[in-house]
């Protein structure tokens, strides 16, 4: 059995009920469920809650939650490893044997089916523990710059002051979209010393971790431009 795990709880700090918050007329969380559904990749999406209205609209558009997330795993320390060994735990009581599993992000409009197939056939192809989406740092990280208390600035590391950009190693950040794993390599997370790791990468249009209220006003203009593209 292949799983889509969408983590989404009711608590958020910085944007009030961001997972459920209006978006060109539809929840959040809607469009990740329904770009799930569509690429016909799971044998079951579910919605990992604490609130009985995520779960509702949840529901509503093709989701199951069939269980409703513990408080000691819904507060602002809990992790996503956290989430998933309780997703996986619940399912092993039933007897329920799951190969691989999606862990989707619930803020996620720009998402595409073609990025989860490929995350699979990748997964599938190196027999690895886990596949996640990258895209590159527009700018070298080795030359970043930090601000002290005292709003002096210098470069976080002197090493690189004089490195021209090209001689830099090229990084790469989370697009923190999806992440698979292979369940039948992993019994727990926690327990993985070395988890060997593969990228899908994406373009920097492709994706927007929102954090803030000025992200959430970034995605609307990404996703605007796509619809009248």
């Amino acid at each position: 059995m292949n799983v889509c795990l969408i983590p989404a709880r009711k608590n958020s700090k910085r944007i009030k009920n961001k997972n459920i918050i209006s978006f060109f007329g539809k929840p959040l969380i809607a469009y990740a469920i329904e770009t799930a559904k569509k690429s016909n990749l799971f044998d079951k999406i579910i919605v990992s809650t604490d609130s009985k209205k995520i779960a509702q609209i949840a529901k509503k558009y093709g989701a199951e939650t069939p269980f409703l997330r513990p408080k000691k795993i819904s507060s602002d320390f809990a992790n996503d490893n956290d989430v998933i060994n309780h997703f996986v735990k619940f399912y092993n009581s039933k007897n329920i044997k799951i190969n691989y599993l999606c862990y989707l992000y619930p803020v996620n409009p720009l998402l595409k089916i073609s990025t989860l197939v490929k995350c699979k056939k990748l997964l599938e192809k190196n027999n690895c523990h886990k596949v996640m989406t990258i895209a590159k740092f527009d700018y070298p990280i080795q030359r970043g710059l930090v601000l002290n208390a005292r709003g002096n600035l210098s470069f976080l590391n002197n090493k690189y002051k004089n490195y021209r950009s090209q001689d830099l190693t090229q990084c790469y950040q989370d697009a923190a979209q999806c992440y698979w794993y292979n369940l039948k390599k992993i019994k727990k997370l926690k327990t993985v010393k070395t988890m060997k790791t593969k990228a899908v990468e994406l373009k920097s249009f492709e994706f927007c971790d929102v954090d803030t209220h000025n992200d959430l006003q970034k995605l609307r203009k990404i996703f605007q431009y796509k619809l009248m593209s």
